[in-house]
């Protein structure tokens, strides 16, 4: 831990210190104290200065750095004991898997302020402007055969879900397979892609990328975009802390990946058969085939959507397979 940290740790608790104790504590000079205060305070850190009393923390930026994530970070098993933070990059999917060819720890998280080619399913761009979201992969090596990580883009939905709701106190619905929802539009979106080895089909890697609206008004999408997406500030009508949101990703993502290593996914099923709000519904099946109708009647055990068609014939589709769109817009 440097300097910064240490100082930044020693003032959270919002209590004046003053530099001498610091000076003390830290072993530096008065000199090399205002420095760190100083860098800080070029963070975005609020640190109030008084004269004979010492240093006070008012506030911290609303920033994606590894410090502040850390502070709402609680324990995990696997995913978040490495954090890698970026202020920008083509795409964290892109990043994790060149860490993975370079022996990347699992579990590694890389965390981006801005996408520059941020990428969604079907090679549909995804806009990630500067200081308004979240967009962050996840590095993992699951010892398991393919077949079973048939749900983890669901799964990988339903932690965004409940995420929001531990931060924001309301749960977003989902759309199936990896678009949550809320008041009807796109607030997150998620790509999950598996490196494997053709003549064995043993897994290299598997990373989950995600990227949450947080803060973006309407003018921070395209037109096209602008009429299906919506951000958590815009609905809540009110900020909301982007490092402690993507604690919470994070500590649930932990929790499913460790599930779905277990082997124990009934708690997951359950709650994305609630949050899915395609269940019930007439859906429009988007494939390069085309276009066809059918009506969403629910979830298989493998996180599957199960469709009936107009002749009576049921059959389950697959994330990857089709993109499920209502039948006039986005949901409906």
């Amino acid at each position: 831990m440097n300097s910064r940290e240490t100082i930044l740790n020693l003032l959270r608790d919002g209590r004046t210190v003053s530099g001498g104790d610091l000076s003390r504590r830290l072993g530096l000079s008065r000199s090399a104290i205002w420095k760190a205060v100083t860098a800080l305070r070029n963070d975005g850190y609020d640190i109030e200065a008084a004269p004979g009393r010492g240093y006070r923390l008012r506030a911290a930026p609303d920033i994606l750095s590894e410090t502040e994530v850390r502070r709402f970070l609680g324990p995990v098993r696997v995913i978040g004991n490495g954090i890698v933070c970026l202020d920008e990059t083509e795409s964290t999917n892109s990043d994790c898997k060149r860490l993975s060819r370079q022996g990347g720890a699992e579990g590694t998280v890389v965390i981006a302020n801005r996408q520059t080619a941020g990428r969604g399913r079907m090679n549909r761009n995804f806009q990630s402007p500067k200081d308004k979201g979240i967009y962050m992969s996840v590095l993992l090596y699951p010892e398991t055969n393919p077949g079973q990580l048939l749900p983890i883009t669901p799964l990988a939905g339903v932690s965004v879900c409940s995420a929001v709701e531990r931060v924001c106190g309301v749960r977003p619905g989902l759309k199936w397979p990896n678009d949550p929802v809320l008041n009807g539009k796109k607030l997150c979106g998620i790509l999950t892609e598996v490196s494997m080895q053709g003549e064995t089909g043993h897994i290299d890697c598997l990373i989950i990328g995600i990227g949450i609206n947080v803060s973006q008004t309407p003018d921070d999408f395209s037109p096209d975009v602008s009429a299906m997406a919506t951000s958590l500030a815009w609905e809540l009508g009110r900020p909301v802390s982007r490092p402690q949101l993507a604690a919470a990703v994070i500590e649930e993502l932990d929790r499913a990946y460790d599930a779905l290593r277990r082997g124990d996914l009934s708690e997951y099923l359950e709650r994305c058969r609630r949050d899915c709000v395609n269940i019930g519904k007439r859906v429009q099946l988007v494939s390069p085939d085309g276009l066809e109708e059918a009506d969403a009647v629910g979830l298989d055990e493998q996180f599957g959507l199960r469709v009936r068609g107009d002749d009576g014939a049921e059959r389950v589709l697959r994330a990857g397979e089709v993109s499920v769109r209502g039948m006039y817009g986005y949901l409906e």
